[in-house]
C-alpha cells in the first residue's frame, strides 16, 4: 500500500474570467482561485464580475485578489468577495495591512533583491509570492527565472510563480519544495481563458513531484 506524503504543495490557479473555468478548477481540487483586478492586465475583471465568480467558489477554496498599486476604496469594494488580497506592486507593508483580510506580497525578483529583507519588511504577509522580473511589467510575463536563487530558510511561506506549466512544475517543486505554486499563463488557451487539459495535467503533475 502506498503512503501519502507528509506534506502537499498547494495550487493556486489565477487569472479567471469565465464561470466553467472557475467550476473546473474546484473539481479539480484547487486550492485558491486568483481574480486580477488590475485593469490593465489582459485577465483582468470587473468588480462585478468579480462578485459573480466568487459566488462560485464553495467554502475552503481560497478567493485571492490580484492588486497593483490601487486605490483603497476599489480594495474596499472587493473585500467582500474575496478571502485574501495579492499585492504585486509597490505597496508599502503598512499599505497591505490596512484592510480586514490577510494578504501576500508578490515579489519580482530582480537582481538586486535581498529576500531575507523583503521578509523582514513584510513579516506581517501570509506569504511571499516570488515572480520573474521584466521591468514595467507587474506579473504575468510567462517566464521563469533561476529558483536556485530562493533561500530554503526564509521564513515565511513560499509562493513560486512566473512561467510555471505542466511541463516545468514537477521540476519546480522538487527544487524548490515551495508551500505553493500559482499559475496562470502556463494552463490557458487564451488570456483569461483556461484549458481543462493544461488545467488537470499541471495538478497531476504536482501531485506526482510530490509523492516522488
Amino acid at each position: 500500500m502506498s503512503t501519502a506524503p507528509l506534506t502537499r504543495t498547494r495550487i493556486k490557479f489565477c487569472g479567471f474570467t469565465r464561470g466553467e473555468d472557475v467550476d473546473r478548477a474546484v473539481a479539480l481540487g484547487v486550492d485558491a482561485l486568483g481574480f486580477v483586478m488590475w485593469p490593465k492586465s489582459a485577465r483582468s475583471v470587473s468588480v462585478e464580475q468579480l462578485a459573480a465568480l466568487s459566488a462560485r467558489v464553495p467554502a475552503f477554496v481560497t478567493r485571492v485578489g490580484l492588486f497593483v498599486d490601487q486605490p483603497a476604496e476599489l480594495i474596499e469594494q472587493c473585500v467582500p468577495y474575496l478571502d485574501m488580497l495579492q499585492f504585486h506592486g509597490n505597496e508599502s507593508p503598512d499599505e497591505c495591512q490596512r484592510f480586514s483580510l490577510p494578504w501576500m506580497k508578490a515579489l519580482r525578483m530582480r537582481d538586486e533583491i535581498d529576500l531575507a529583507q523583503e521578509t523582514e519588511r513584510y513579516h506581517h504577509a501570509q506569504a511571499l509570492l516570488l515572480d520573474a522580473y521584466r521591468p514595467g511589467t507587474p506579473g504575468g510575463t510567462g517566464e521563469t527565472f533561476d529558483w536556485s536563487r530562493i533561500p530554503a530558510n526564509l521564513a515565511k511561506p513560499v509562493i513560486l510563480a512566473g512561467g510555471l506549466s505542466a511541463d516545468n512544475i514537477a521540476d519546480a517543486v522538487r527544487q524548490v519544495a515551495p508551500y505553493a505554486v500559482d499559475v496562470s499563463g502556463g494552463i490557458e488557451a487564451s488570456h483569461g481563458c483556461k484549458d481543462a487539459d493544461k488545467m488537470a495535467c499541471f495538478v497531476r503533475q504536482v501531485a506526482l513531484a510530490d509523492t516522488r
